[in-house]
């Protein structure tokens, strides 16, 4: 199992608009294209001061094959649509990747 975690950043005007783009559009968007072996994305949100907003977003993946049908054979590129690159200040290029040792609560 693969857990793709990747950053994002808001000014805090934008941070309200850019959330509810995740629920209305770019979450149900990715459910939409029916992955198999994929679960998410949960969305992690925090208020990192100077007029800045974090997301985070965390996706699972059965195995590498599931992050490519998502990601495109560079698996490691962020995914970020268009309007979503116009809400965002900055974001992380490329997507971080780690196998999942521990599936459960500890």
């Amino acid at each position: 199992m693969i857990t793709r975690i990747w950053h994002g950043w808001t000014s805090s005007r934008d941070a309200d608009a850019y959330q509810q783009l995740l629920q209305d559009e770019i979450a149900p968007g990715i459910a939409g294209r029916a992955i198999a072996g994929l679960s998410g994305p949960r969305v992690l949100r925090r208020d990192s001061g100077a007029d800045e907003v974090e997301f985070v977003t965390i996706m699972t993946f059965a195995d590498w094959a599931a992050v490519e049908a998502f990601a495109g054979p560079d698996r490691q590129a962020a995914v970020v649509p268009p309007a979503a690159r116009r809400l965002l200040k900055r974001f992380d290029q490329q997507s971080q990747h780690y196998e999942v040792v521990s599936p459960g609560d500890i």
